[in-house]
């Protein structure tokens, strides 16, 4: 049986906290440690090295990968301020994973980013963790290299929210030394790691098909400019939605064409970034193509919160009777009190729905796929939820 373990500490000494973590997450753990993740808020940045350093010294884990966080969560609860470590551990028997350290900079397109173990290149259950510094690595062009070499590789993580003034905020275990780097990952095969991916956004109105479109400016929809069609659906919704529009609205992408129907998580939710009233276009967050179909959306707290649960209930399915061994959870600091109005709400939702070992913290930027495609996210909770058995 697979078993994950997690130690919280909210200790201000550095040192302190690593050894509380560890020896918590620790004693949760049957046999060995396979892999670890460190989640470290900014007070314990200056002393991250040593940190990991005590944490490898208590757990020996043959794999290790941590990052700054602006705020931390373990075990149903939120650090959303203040000195938070976080240790998620876990025991994987006849899983392989392997620790992976990324350039900077994106290699030439005949040179790929990695190559996969052996395990992994003949195995469809594998999934890689990531963990990326915003500020040393465009992980975009990352996920789009991992698409087109590793096709059907679902990536989970995020992107540090806290750093030192020289950058750092990434560190990793590889090759059996402790390394600084702007993008780590671990790569795991031999077990179907699930993915999750809450948008937090509702959507309303009826679907469009794009009619005009250049990069990422829709010129118009379902053969009307995009502003006069958008204008018309948004005149065409009930009361409570139209309000929830006024305060801003989004439009979702359908990713895979190919199903016959389009539900919440079949959409790639962006922002529309500007619009031109002259020629009619929007301007969105996100390259688009004649044909693809669209649909509004809106978020809100109320949103934001069925849209989690409605995922989480799905896992619950997904696992079956046994379960989940333990799970990470990749939440934008978007969220949290700036979202929602009682505390611990994300971190709270997954200990309803799964009850199991969790922990993660919030993102500058959340990574996972939608319709089998790994994108970067925003206001965004991604899980990667690792089953019992």
């Amino acid at each position: 049986m697979r078993r994950v373990s997690v130690g919280l500490s909210e200790e201000r000494d550095s040192r302190a906290a690593a050894a509380e973590a560890a020896g918590r997450a620790g004693a949760g753990l049957d046999g060995g440690c396979d892999l670890c993740l460190v989640f470290a808020s900014g007070e314990h940045l200056p002393l991250l090295g040593e940190l990991l350093s005590e944490v490898a010294g208590r757990l020996s884990p043959r794999n290790l990968i941590g990052c700054g966080a602006g705020g931390t969560l373990a075990s149903g609860r939120e650090l959303e301020r203040g000195p938070g470590l976080v240790v998620w551990a876990a025991s994987l028997p006849g899983v392989e994973v392997d620790t992976l350290v990324l350039p900077e900079e994106r290699p030439g397109e005949e040179q790929p980013l990695f190559e996969l173990p052996g395990s992994a290149a003949d195995s469809t259950d594998r999934a890689m963790i990531l963990l990326a510094d915003p500020y040393r690595c465009s992980i975009e062009p990352w996920l789009e290299e991992i698409s087109r070499t590793h096709p059907g590789l679902p990536v989970l993580g995020g992107l540090a929210s806290a750093a030192l003034q020289d950058g750092s905020a990434i560190a990793a275990l590889h090759d059996g030394e402790l390394r600084s780097a702007g993008a780590a990952a671990a790569l795991i095969s031999g077990v179907q790691v699930l993915p999750c991916v809450s948008q937090g956004a509702a959507p309303v109105g009826p679907e469009m098909t794009v009619t005009a479109a250049e990069r990422n400016v829709i010129g118009e929809l379902a053969s009307k400019p995009a502003m006069e069609r958008l204008g018309e659906v948004i005149a065409a919704l009930p009361d409570s939605e139209r309000e929830l529009a006024a305060n801003g609205v989004l439009l979702g992408i359908v990713i895979d064409e190919n199903r016959p129907e389009h539900e919440r998580g079949d959409f790639l939710v962006r922002p529309i970034a500007g619009a031109d009233r002259e020629t009619g276009s929007i301007v969105l967050g996100e390259r688009v193509r004649v044909g693809q179909t669209v649909r509004l959306h809106v978020r809100d707290a109320a949103s934001a919160d069925e849209d989690l649960r409605a995922a989480l209930r799905d896992q619950a399915l997904a696992l079956g009777p046994e379960g989940a061994a333990g799970a990470l959870m990749f939440t934008c600091n978007g969220r949290g009190s700036h979202m929602f109005d009682l505390p611990d709400h994300d971190a709270g939702a997954l200990e309803d729905a799964l009850g199991v070992p969790a922990a993660g913290f919030f993102c500058a930027g959340e990574i996972g796929p939608v319709g089998g495609r790994n994108f970067l996210h925003g206001f965004t909770a991604t899980l990667a939820v690792f089953p019992a058995s």
